[in-house]
C-alpha cells in the first residue's frame, strides 16, 4: 500500500492525542488513506442491527427507524407530540368513535397491491390479539371493535372515550393478504413506504431502495464505534448516526471531507432504581444518589456538551411534557446527610450495584458515577453485560442501580406502561416495581378527562410526583449527532433519531478530491 506520508502522518499525530483508543491510532493510519469504493449505493453503519422488520411487533430501535421507511401509518406526530395525519384523515363522530378515511393518493403496497381500510383492520387486530404477543397491544386495548364500512373508511370503536386515541395509530400497516398467508414480514419486509426491500442477505447487510428515484441504501451493522469511524474515513461507509464516543466525534470534526451535524434529542436517559431492594427501596437513598451525581459535569466534561439536562421523562416542550420542575441538584453534603438518616455511615457503609450494557462509552459513564458516589460514601460494583444478558437482568428485576435510554417516547400513554403499579413486567414496564396509588390516580384521571388541555397538568403533576418518589433518576436527553462523508447532502436530524432525512439526502456526483497537507493544516 503506498500513501502521501505527509499527510498520513499529520493524521497520525491527531489521533496521538487520544491515548485511550490505543492500537487504533495505526489502524485508522493505514485504513483512512485507502481508495473509496464504488458510489452507487449509500451506506449507513449501524451499531446494531434490527431485530425484526415486522412493524406490528418490533420495539427496539434499529428495527422501528427502519420499519418507518418501509410502512406507512394512520397517524404521525409533530415536533410536540400532537397527533397529525399520516395516510389518513379522521374525524371524530362520537366520544367513543373515530372514522379514518384513506388518502386518495396514497401508495400501494410495494407488491402493487391497493392499501385499503381491510389491511388497516388486519394490522391492527394482528396486535390486539393476544396470543401474537405485540408491544402495542397495551395501548391499543381500549378498542372495542373495527368495522370497514367502505374500502377507503375504517371505524374505530373505543370501551373509552380518549382524545388521544389516533396518536397511538402509527403502526405500519401490512398487507391483510400477505399476512393470512403468514408471510415473513420479520425477514421479508411488504409495505407501502417510501422505502421498498430489496435484500437482507446478513444479518449485517440490509439493502432498501427509494422509490421516488431509485436510490438503494445498505445498512452496515458495524457494533464497535471505532471500526465504523474507520470504514467511513476509508469510504466503506457513507454516514453514521449517533453511538459515538465524544472523543471519536470531536476527532471527525477535524477531518477534511467529513461533516459532523449535531441537534437537540429528545432520547431520555435515566438510572432505575429497584423498589424491591431494602437499600434502594428508601426513598433517602435515592434521594442521597441523585444529589451525589454531578450531572452538569459529565455533560461538559465527559459528553463535551452534547445533551441537555433532564426533570421528566418528556421534554418540556412536549405538550404534555415536565415544565418548571424543580432540579435535583448537586449536593454531596445532602447526600451525606440523607444517608445518615437512612442508617448508613462509616461504620454501616451503603454497598450497591450498577448495572449497564457493554457499550464502552456507557461503562465510562457508570464509571463516573461510581466515583462521585464514593466521594459521599457509597461503594458501588459496577457490572457491564452484554444487551441481551443485561436487558434481560432488568425486566426480570435482577438489579438495584442501571442506566437506560428511552427511545423515540412520544406520547403520554407511556406514564401508565412505564409507572402504573398494574404494569409490572411482563405486562408493562414498570421495571423498578413502583407502586403508588397517587401516581395510579393521576394516570387514571388524565386518562378519564376528554380533552387534551385538560390532560396536560395533570400529566405534568404526574412527573412532578415521580421526581420526588424517583422511581427514575432523570440524568439527560442526548443530543443527535449525523456524521457524514461531504459528498452527502440534505439530511435533516429528527430530535428523536429516526431516519427520516434519509427521504432526501443524496450523494453528489463526484467524490471530494483527497484533501492535501495544505487544507489539513487550515483544519487544525
Amino acid at each position: 500500500m503506498s500513501f502521501p506520508s505527509a499527510s498520513c502522518a499529520r493524521f497520525v499525530a491527531q489521533w496521538r492525542t487520544a491515548r485511550q483508543w490505543g492500537g487504533l491510532v495505526l489502524l485508522l493510519m493505514f485504513t483512512a488513506c485507502s481508495s473509496p469504493p464504488p458510489v452507487d449505493t449509500i451506506r449507513m453503519g449501524l451499531a446494531s442491527a434490527p431485530s425484526s422488520l415486522d412493524p406490528r411487533v418490533a420495539t427496539d430501535a434499529a428495527s422501528e427507524r427502519i420499519n418507518r421507511l418501509l410502512y406507512d401509518r394512520l397517524v404521525e406526530l409533530d415536533d410536540a407530540g400532537m397527533p397529525v395525519p399520516g395516510i389518513a384523515r379522521w374525524e371524530r363522530l362520537g366520544p367513543d368513535h373515530y372514522r379514518f378515511f384513506l388518502a386518495p393518493r396514497r401508495r400501494s403496497f410495494h407488491d402493487g397491491s391497493r392499501l385499503e381500510s381491510g389491511d388497516v383492520k388486519a394490522t391492527i387486530e394482528f396486535v390486539l390479539e393476544p396470543g401474537n404477543g405485540s408491544p402495542f397491544r397495551t395501548a391499543l386495548s381500549l378498542i372495542e371493535r373495527i368495522e370497514t364500512p367502505s374500502s377507503e373508511q375504517v371505524d374505530f370503536f373505543l370501551r373509552r372515550p380518549d382524545p388521544l386515541f389516533p396518536a397511538y395509530l402509527g403502526v405500519g400497516i401490512v398487507p391483510a393478504e400477505a399476512a393470512a398467508r403468514s408471510h415473513p414480514f420479520n425477514s421479508r419486509p411488504l409495505g407501502s413506504g417510501p422505502f421498498r426491500f430489496v435484500d437482507w442477505p446478513t444479518e449485517g447487510r440490509l439493502i432498501l431502495q427509494r422509490l421516488r428515484d431509485g436510490q438503494h441504501f445498505s445498512f452496515v451493522l458495524v457494533k464497535d464505534p471505532s471500526v465504523r469511524i474507520m470504514k467511513l474515513l476509508r469510504g466503506e461507509i457513507d454516514m453514521l448516526q449517533n453511538d459515538l464516543p465524544p472523543e471519536l466525534a470531536a476527532f471527525l470534526g477535524r477531518q477534511q471531507g467529513v461533516v459532523v451535524a449535531r441537534a437537540p434529542g429528545t432520547n431520555f436517559s435515566y438510572i432505575g432504581f429497584n423498589l424491591m431492594n431494602p437499600d434502594t427501596a428508601r426513598l433517602q437513598v435515592r434521594r442521597a444518589v441523585a444529589h451525589a451525581i454531578d450531572r452538569d459535569a459529565i455533560i461538559e466534561y465527559l459528553m463535551q456538551g452534547g445533551a441537555r439536562p433532564a426533570q421528566a421523562l418528556l421534554p418540556p416542550e412536549h405538550w404534555a411534557g415536565g415544565k418548571g420542575l424543580e432540579p435535583l441538584e448537586y449536593d454531596p453534603p445532602k447526600a451525606r446527610e440523607l444517608l445518615r438518616e437512612a442508617g448508613y455511615g462509616p461504620g454501616h457503609p451503603l454497598e450497591l450495584e450498577y448495572k449497564t450494557s457493554s457499550d464502552p462509552f456507557r461503562i465510562r459513564i457508570a464509571t463516573i458515577i461510581q466515583s462521585q458516589l464514593a466521594r459521599v460514601g457509597v461503594s458501588v460494583k459496577v457490572r457491564s453485560y452484554d444487551w441481551g444478558t443485561f436487558f434481560g437482568d432488568i425486566k426480570a428485576g435482577r438489579f438495584q442501580l442501571y442506566s437506560l435510554t428511552w427511545v423515540g417516547i412520544r406520547t403520554p400513554d407511556l406514564f401508565r406502561y412505564i409507572f402504573h403499579s398494574s404494569s409490572l413486567p411482563p405486562g408493562g414496564a414498570n421495571r423498578g416495581r413502583y407502586r403508588s396509588a397517587d401516581a395510579d390516580r393521576l394516570i387514571e384521571a388524565a386518562e378519564a378527562v376528554d380533552d387534551l388541555s385538560r390532560q396536560a397538568p395533570i400529566y405534568q403533576r404526574l412527573q412532578a410526583l415521580v421526581l420526588v418518589d424517583l422511581p427514575y433518576l432523570p440524568l439527560w436527553y442526548e443530543d443527535q449527532i449525523f456524521v457524514h462523508r461531504s459528498d452527502i447532502t440534505g439530511y435533516d436530524i429528527a430530535a428523536d433519531g429516526n431516519y427520516d432525512g434519509l427521504l432526501k439526502v443524496k450523494r453528489s456526483v463526484e467524490r471530494a478530491p483527497p484533501a492535501s497537507d495544505s487544507q489539513r493544516d487550515n483544519d487544525g
